[in-house]
């Protein structure tokens, strides 16, 4: 069996000072937040709050994984974990199929035992192209989200201080910037950071991006076709709301199923479908100590 190909740069973080690792994260950082800061704006002034929270997210996670591969390192973006063979396109469908799966699953059980229906929503439409924009738009945010969330500056922390220890304070911090959601609850948070979490084993166990991209799609883009609030963000894509029988304490009253119980248990369900799914990791680039069978 021919061994993996390494990387023709030298690992990153492992050798580096922790000053450099800093400057990195930290530039890294300031990039992202000036993106956020002054992009979306920008965005949403021309083209509206769809494509300002969607493509100028991936715009964010893109501009700041370039600009410090290319300053700091001399690397191309695809060392992130987006590089495009087979094994990329077999762990984003099975992504796709884990998050869709697990959301499609929790909101048809209720459906089924009577305690959730589907209700018509007044004076609405559905056509064709606007689910596509839809699944296009919800594609860019989670592309965008996981390059900023599980990007360079997280997998040179892998690299640096551990795979776990890096994983748990990018999940708390993933949960934490979404407090400003609209009709954020502290269920909400936790199972988002949950998610975050989640979502970095996912990279732990694909070694790239495409993983954790294919489930936060996954995910992200059932939730509003059966009408449901996606973080407390209403999205109208098909002519239905759910209505739910179940108190809010399940159902995630406004803040949607996120900020409920029942995405609780399917969080942790995904946790253990993914730590015995059949996964085979490509080689990390950055994170190059997860390429050393004893940190699998």
């Amino acid at each position: 069996m021919t061994p993996p190909r390494a990387s023709p740069n030298p690992p990153i973080a492992s050798g580096d000072t922790t000053l450099g690792l800093l400057l990195r994260i930290g530039f890294f950082a300031v990039t992202v937040f000036v993106a956020v800061r002054y992009l979306i704006p920008l965005l949403y002034l021309f083209f509206g709050l769809q494509i300002a929270g969607t493509i100028g997210l991936a715009a964010a996670g893109l501009t700041a994984n370039v600009l410090t591969l290319a300053i700091f390192d001399r690397r191309p973006l695809v060392d992130i974990g987006l590089r495009l063979a087979r094994a990329s396109a077999n762990h984003f469908l099975f992504g796709i199929s884990l998050g869709g799966g697990a959301a499609a699953l929790l909101l048809l059980a209720p459906l089924l035992v009577g305690e959730g229906h589907m209700m018509l929503r007044p004076h609405s439409e559905f056509t064709w192209p606007s689910l596509i924009f839809y699944l296009i738009t919800i594609f860019f945010a989670a592309a965008g989200e996981e390059m900023i969330f599980r990007g360079y500056a997280f997998q040179c922390l892998v690299e640096k201080i551990g795979p776990f220890a890096a994983v748990v304070p990018v999940g708390v911090l993933f949960g934490l910037v979404h407090t400003s959601n609209p009709n954020a609850n502290a269920l909400g948070i936790l199972n988002t950071i949950l998610w975050g979490v989640l979502l970095g084993c996912a990279f732990l166990r694909s070694r790239d991006l495409w993983l954790p991209i294919g489930m936060h799609f996954g995910w992200n883009a059932v939730l509003p076709l059966f009408g449901v609030n996606l973080s407390g963000l209403t999205i109208e894509v098909t002519r239905y709301f759910y209505q739910w029988d179940l108190p809010p304490l399940w159902s995630g009253g406004a803040y949607g199923p996120e900020g409920g119980l029942l995405t609780t248990i399917f969080a942790v369900v995904l946790f253990l479908a993914l730590y015995r799914a059949r996964v085979r990791p490509q080689q990390a680039a950055i994170a190059t100590c997860l390429n050393e069978p004893e940190a699998v």
